[in-house]
C-alpha cells in the first residue's frame, strides 16, 4: 500500500485546498499522513479529520526564523520514519524544509518529491525585494523537485523557463467546489443588517485585511465617487483593521465603509451585492473572485499575477493596477448603474468559473500523482 506525505507550513492550508485530494487519495486505497502546524485553533471554521496521521511540525512561516531547526528536525524524522512514496510539499516555507529533509532520499530514488506553489513571491510587476529574497531561494530548491506544480500561467511559464524542475505541471488552483453556492436559497439581508436603503449598491471584498489584499484602494475609490448610495462591505478579520477604519474616517467615509469581521455566509452574501472586488497586491490565482464569479457577481480587480488567469477587462468586470483608486472608482460607478452591463459580466462569469471546479483541477492532479507513482515520469 503506497504512503503518501502532505506537508505545509500551517494545517489550515491543508484544511482549506487539499482535502479533495486527501479523499481522492483514500479511494485509490493510498494512505495519506499530513505534517504542519497545527494552528485550526485559530480558524473557527476548518477541522482536518481526513488524514490517517497528522504531525504537529512547529513551522515559522518565516524562512529565516530560528524555530525552523526544530521543524526541520522534527520533519526529517517523520520523512526518514515514515516509508513514504511520495511527499507533497506546500507554501515556501514548508517547501523549503521538506525539500531540504527528503533530498538524499530522493536522490536514493526512495521517495518523488512534488511541490505545489500556490503563488510564487516574485512575479511581473512584483516587488524587486521579493525578487531579491525568493526567487533565488525557489531557483535552487527546484533543482531538488522531482514535479513542481504551478496555479497559474505566469508562474508556469517562468518554472518551465528558469527553474531546474525534472517537471513542471501547470493546474488551474486547488477547485471550486459549486456545490456550495449552487445550493444558496436566499441573500443574507445585508442591507437591513447595516441599515442601508434598498436603493443602495454594495461593494465587496472577502480576504484577511492585510497589506497583499490592498482593501485600502478601494476606500480611496470609495471616498473619490463622492456618492453616499456606493457602500463598501469587507467580510474578513486581520492585522489592518483599525489602519483601514482610520483611512475610513480620515477620508470621510466611514459611514459608508463597513467592517463585518469573519463569516460564515459568504455564499449568501454574494447573492445580496452588486460586485466584488479584488485588488490584491499577488494571488497565486484568487479563490474568492472565482467564487465570485460562480455566483454571477462582476468583478473588479488588479491586473496582478494570478488574476489576470481570469480576469478579462470589459467581459468579467474591470481591472486595474493595484494603486489606481480612480479606476477602481470608474469601473465600480459602471457596474453599479447599468444592470444589463452587470447582467452580462455575471452570466460570462457564471460560465467561466466553471474551467475552475475541483472536478477539473482534480483531474489533472490525479493524472500527475497517477503517472509519478507510476514511473511514468
Amino acid at each position: 500500500m503506497k504512503k503518501i506525505l502532505l506537508v505545509a507550513t500551517v494545517q489550515s492550508h491543508i484544511a482549506q485546498f487539499h482535502k479533495p485530494l486527501i479523499n481522492w487519495l483514500h479511494e485509490q486505497g493510498y494512505i495519506v499522513d499530513v505534517a504542519a502546524r497545527n494552528n485550526l485553533a485559530e480558524k473557527n471554521n476548518l477541522h482536518l479529520d481526513e488524514p490517517d496521521n497528522i504531525y504537529d511540525i512547529p513551522f515559522s512561516r518565516s524562512p529565516f526564523s530560528l524555530k525552523n531547526i526544530k521543524a526541520y528536525k522534527a520533519l526529517k524524522k517523520v520523512i526518514n520514519d515514515g516509508g513514504y512514496d511520495l511527499v507533497h510539499c506546500n507554501t515556501p516555507v514548508g517547501g523549503i524544509l521538506t525539500r531540504m529533509a527528503a533530498n538524499k532520499l530522493r536522490r536514493q530514488g526512495k521517495v518523488v518529491v512534488l511541490y505545489e506553489a500556490h503563488g510564487f513571491h516574485f512575479f511581473k510587476g512584483g516587488s524587486r525585494k521579493n525578487w531579491m529574497i525568493w526567487y533565488p531561494i525557489e531557483k535552487y530548491f527546484s533543482k531538488k523537485t522531482d514535479v513542481l506544480v504551478t496555479i497559474n500561467k505566469m508562474d508556469y511559464e517562468l518554472a518551465s523557463e528558469k527553474f531546474k524542475a525534472k517537471r513542471v505541471e501547470h493546474i488551474p488552483g486547488v477547485g471550486l467546489n459549486l456545490s456550495q453556492f449552487m445550493s444558496v436559497d436566499e441573500a443574507t439581508n445585508i442591507k437591513k443588517e447595516l441599515g442601508l436603503k434598498d436603493e443602495q449598491h454594495i461593494v465587496l471584498s472577502v480576504g484577511e485585511l492585510n497589506k497583499n489584499k490592498n482593501h485600502q484602494v478601494i476606500i480611496r475609490a470609495i471616498a473619490h465617487l463622492n456618492d453616499g448610495n456606493i457602500h463598501y462591505v469587507i467580510a474578513g478579520n486581520g492585522p489592518l483593521r483599525e489602519e483601514l477604519e482610520k483611512l475610513a474616517k480620515k477620508l470621510g467615509v466611514e459611514n459608508q465603509v463597513h467592517f463585518l469581521g469573519y463569516r460564515r455566509d459568504i455564499p449568501n452574501l454574494f447573492k445580496a451585492v452588486d460586485l466584488l472586488a479584488f485588488p490584491s497586491l499577488r494571488e497565486g490565482l484568487g479563490m474568492a473572485s472565482i467564487e465570485a464569479m460562480s455566483a454571477g457577481l462582476p468583478l473588479v480587480t488588479s491586473n496582478r499575477h494570478g488574476i489576470n488567469d481570469y480576469s478579462e477587462d470589459g467581459k468579467t468586470g474591470f481591472k486595474y493596477n493595484p494603486n489606481d483608486y480612480e479606476g477602481f472608482a470608474k469601473g465600480i460607478k459602471a457596474i453599479v448603474y447599468d444592470e444589463e452591463l452587470k447582467r452580462q459580466m455575471g452570466e460570462y462569469n457564471a460560465r467561466l468559473s466553471q474551467n475552475y471546479t475541483v472536478e477539473v483541477s482534480m483531474a489533472k492532479l490525479s493524472k500527475i500523482y497517477e503517472e509519478v507513482l507510476n514511473n511514468e515520469q
